[in-house]
């Protein structure tokens, strides 16, 4: 293990906008984990994604479900990075959207408002 991975602890694997879509139009129906704050969620967000800021996660972390695959996401993937360490150390199923709602975007895919 490299050092940053010993300090911070190792990152969640990292899934890309159009692996994520097909997850959810063909796979288990991952929970899509929105770590933006609210004003950001409401400018649109992947259908069925649940907003928990990753100010609010620790308090919050009962509100997922411990047998369901996670897909954090974020504006770009910082925040979302950061969420996805906190649920792996309490033992989540967990996945890093790369590049976040930016590649979302980027890749023309639907987004709710």
């Amino acid at each position: 293990m490299g050092f940053l991975s010993n300090l911070f602890g190792p990152s969640a694997p990292m899934i890309t906008a159009e692996e994520i879509n097909e997850k959810l139009k063909f796979g288990k129906r991952p929970l899509i984990l929105d770590v933006r704050q609210p004003d950001e969620f409401r400018t649109g967000h992947i259908n069925g994604a649940k907003l928990i800021p990753l100010n609010e996660l620790h308090r919050r972390i009962d509100e997922l479900p411990k047998g369901r695959e996670i897909i954090c996401i974020c504006a770009t993937g910082n925040r979302s990075t950061s969420a996805s360490k906190i649920l792996m150390k309490e033992g989540f199923t967990v996945f890093n959207a790369q590049g976040g709602m930016f590649a979302w975007r980027r890749a023309k895919l639907p987004i709710q408002k």
